[in-house]
């Protein structure tokens, strides 16, 4: 069974499940990225918690506008290293051009 303590992210992961059957249909599919804003989210709590990937997805949720960058950007595998609980504004990449881990950068 599941543990009190993961609750809150499972009422925030169902929330997003909720957006993305009912109001993501609506609304239309206008995300500027890969992965879409609701599953980069989805999978920010998954992996980080609700108070680290939370952060991480309203920081993406905030780059996901009309002149915002576009592409592939995959939720970070680890947390930034001035990132903690105090400061959480840290745990997002505010103004981030869409990079993949996987792949060295051009010199």
């Amino acid at each position: 069974m599941f543990k009190p303590a993961s609750w809150p992210r499972l009422a925030a992961r169902g929330l997003i499940r909720f957006y993305q059957l009912t109001l993501s249909g609506l609304i239309g599919r206008q995300c500027r990225y890969l992965p879409t804003c609701s599953a980069y989210m989805d999978e920010a709590l998954d992996r980080h918690g609700l108070w680290a990937g939370g952060w991480m997805g309203l920081s993406r949720l905030c780059r996901c506008h009309p002149w915002g960058d576009s592409g592939f950007d995959p939720v970070p595998k680890t947390v930034s290293p001035g990132a903690d609980p105090l400061r959480p504004w840290r745990y997002g990449h505010w103004r981030r051009k869409p990079v993949c881990e996987s792949v060295p950068p051009e010199t």
